[in-house]
């Protein structure tokens, strides 16, 4: 199955969930890049970025945005915007993570979900559900080897856990139901635009700053970070979406119920990735750990997907290298040197 150039995807019927955020809106682009007919649901798209009215784009329909908010939605207002629009592939992409307690969070991630999965199920012809879940459902891994679909989830976060509800509530509706839902259990996902709450987005941000110092003549501020021991699976937003591509068109009797994991099938330790950021930003700039005045990390240490599953049902792996993923989320925020 490709996953660069999914012709497969032309002419189906896509809507977003979640469409103007990080991840929402660059699939609604690929899949219009495609060829698709691409649906952006969100609360406030004009507010979120540039709405788009569908107007054609190099001789395709752009995607078109729809005004919902989805954490009030009722099931019965769902399934009327389902039903009138008639999808063959629904992506949830929509969630709470940052700026969130664990309420908030289960109204995004999970309640919304079973919403979701109770309207899809009312219609005659249910379209694909693809929901974006985390390596987070996890918790913590074993240090030196990548974590399988079949590891009991123990997740030690807020997030996880809500994001966990969520993708109980797909296999739930895949097994009685029959829904063709797939939750693909993404690792840390990195790119150009990277939230401000995230900690590379924090990081880019902070070299964005101390370029524009440099550049001034003014001795940018120190980047005080809190301890870097953990280890991450970090995934590059391109290769993001086109594992969700990928799983739009994969054999749907191989997908029903599944969760699949999505990253890059390595652990790479943050303080390395914080330091090659720095190094790439150009910034002359020192990076200080310390516990004082940082709030205290309650996840796990080491996250490391085994992605096999995903090449032997999607035909996809990862394309990117990291430092292409470092240079795509510094191009917002900060100049890049260019050494390799």
């Amino acid at each position: 199955m490709p996953t660069a150039d999914n012709g497969e995807a032309a002419g189906l019927r896509v809507v977003v969930l979640g469409g103007t955020g990080y991840l929402g809106r660059r699939i609604g682009e690929a899949f219009a890049a495609d060829g698709a007919l691409v649906h952006l649901v969100s609360r406030n798209p004009a507010n979120d970025g540039p709405a788009n009215d569908g107007a054609a784009k190099d001789g395709r329909p752009g995607p078109r945005s729809v005004r919902m908010d989805l954490l009030t939605a009722g099931p019965r207002e769902l399934t009327e915007f389902f039903g009138s629009v008639r999808p063959d592939v629904v992506v949830n992409a929509a969630g709470r993570v940052w700026r969130a307690d664990e309420a908030e969070m289960t109204e995004g991630n999970a309640d919304l979900v079973a919403r979701v999965t109770e309207s899809l199920a009312e219609l005659p012809r249910g379209p694909r559900l693809i929901q974006l879940g985390t390596v987070h459902e996890y918790g913590a891994g074993t240090p030196g080897a990548g974590t399988t679909e079949d590891q009991e989830p123990a997740p030690v976060t807020p997030y996880g856990r809500t994001k966990l509800l969520g993708t109980r509530i797909v296999q739930r509706a895949a097994a009685e139901h029959g829904l063709d839902g797939v939750v693909l259990r993404l690792a840390n996902v990195i790119g150009a635009g990277a939230p401000a709450g995230s900690l590379f987005g924090m990081v880019a941000a902070h070299l964005g700053e101390a370029a524009r110092a440099e550049s001034l003549g003014e001795k940018p501020d120190e980047l005080r970070l809190p301890p870097l021991r953990a280890h991450r699976d970090v995934l590059d937003a391109h290769d993001a979406v086109d594992a969700v591509r990928a799983a739009a068109t994969a054999p749907g009797a191989d997908l029903r119920g599944q969760v699949v994991n999505i990253g890059r099938g390595e652990a790479v330790p943050v303080h390395a990735l914080i330091h090659r950021m720095v190094e790439l930003s150009g910034v002359d700039l020192p990076v200080v750990e310390t516990a004082a005045d940082q709030p205290v990390r309650t996840d796990a240490e080491w996250l490391q997907l085994d992605v096999s599953r995903a090449l032997r049902l999607l035909g996809w792996q990862p394309r990117r290298t990291l430092d292409a993923s470092l240079r795509d989320l510094l191009t917002v925020a900060a100049p890049v040197n260019g050494r390799n």
